[in-house]
């Protein structure tokens, strides 16, 4: 009996984590884009969708779910949010520990032949923007048990996803109720990625799509360039890199830059600040140790930005790196987005 008493001192603090936690379900749906189809850079317009249903989702047939949209980051995929990064697993856990209540949980594939749509509608690569905010959720507002109002809608993302949650926020007004951006990237210019001493040369030495794999920073640059400044005539990316291999590369670099800089959500706030004002609240964060040195930089400035533009908004820098306190009971989802959308959603009629 005495040793009975000793094991049980010892399990006990254990014991939530013993208990077995109602499991939600995954489905994963493909959604046959027609705003996508036909577009000029050759991405494949059938796009795969991971889908989080909560626990006791077929058990009420009746009931009507929140919906949360997440957003992969660059080379990543919504497979791998769900499976390498466990995410199902982790909102069951949020679930049963009353972080939040249930919801729906969203992540679309917007992994592209050169790493990342960056939620962005181009003229090579096709209109992503668009898919994501309007077709997307019609898509799963028609197949899933969903509230389908603003105010039961949230958008997060990390990284690439965090820079698309700030882009579509503003630029789809009245379609969410609330916005999280982890980790967010590109949010302002920066040399590190519009003039990669590594990644541009490469780009513009590359005959094709062959010659940069396994080269991420040339990679990410015929990305960027094919979102933010596609041009269908120019071979073999269909988009305007920022410089050239001649003498003319410092006016090449002079026309293409200002796109990139436009495209980019601190000079998109001064001409769509009312999505962001419509938002019941907006918040991102960012690791001070972010291996993308960039990230910390035009955070803290696009936090200045929306402070002067009287737009209400938590941002926070913490102690991790780019993927770092992200995933787990101790990460950033877990311990902080989950809470927000907890508080900001709708989750009755």
């Amino acid at each position: 009996m005495r040793h009975l008493f000793l094991l049980l001192a010892v399990l006990l603090p254990y014991a939530p984590l013993l208990a077995q936690v109602p499991a939600g379900r995954v489905v994963v749906a493909y959604l046959d884009s027609k705003l996508l189809a036909r577009n000029p850079g050759g991405e494949n317009p059938r796009r795969r969708v991971s889908v989080y249903l909560p626990p006791g989702y077929d058990a009420a047939p009746q009931r009507r779910y929140p919906v949360l949209y997440y957003l992969h980051g660059y080379a990543w995929s919504d497979s791998l949010v769900f499976n390498q990064d466990g995410l199902p697993a982790l909102l069951d856990q949020a679930i049963a520990a009353g972080q939040i209540r249930p919801l729906i949980v969203v992540t679309p594939d917007e992994k592209t032949l050169f790493g990342g749509s960056m939620y962005t509608n181009s003229a090579t690569n096709g209109p992503w923007s668009d898919f994501t905010a309007l077709e997307l959720v019609s898509f799963i507002d028609g197949q899933f048990r969903t509230l389908a109002r603003p105010g039961s809608r949230g958008l997060a993302g990390h990284s690439m996803g965090g820079n698309g949650t700030l882009r579509l926020a503003m630029l789809y007004p009245g379609r969410w109720a609330a916005a999280y951006a982890l980790s967010p990237a590109f949010v302002g210019p920066s040399a590190e990625y519009m003039a990669n001493p590594v990644g541009l040369p490469a780009a513009l030495r590359a005959p094709g799509r062959a010659a940069l794999a396994g080269n991420f920073p040339g990679q990410i640059t015929v990305a960027l360039a094919r979102a933010f400044s596609p041009e269908l005539k120019n071979k073999p990316f269909g988009a305007a890199l920022p410089g050239s291999l001649g003498p003319d590369s410092l006016a090449r670099r002079d026309a293409v830059l200002p796109r990139w800089i436009a495209a980019t959500p601190t000079y998109l706030l001064p001409t769509h600040p009312a999505g962001l004002r419509q938002l019941r609240a907006l918040a991102f964060d960012w690791g001070g140790q972010d291996e993308f040195r960039h990230i910390p930089l035009t955070c803290r400035t696009f936090s200045t930005l929306l402070s002067t533009f009287g737009i209400r908004h938590t941002a926070q820098e913490y102690e991790g790196t780019h993927g770092s306190r992200i995933m787990g009971r101790d990460g950033r989802i877990y311990q902080h987005l989950l809470p927000f959308f907890n508080q900001h959603l709708d989750f009755e009629f």
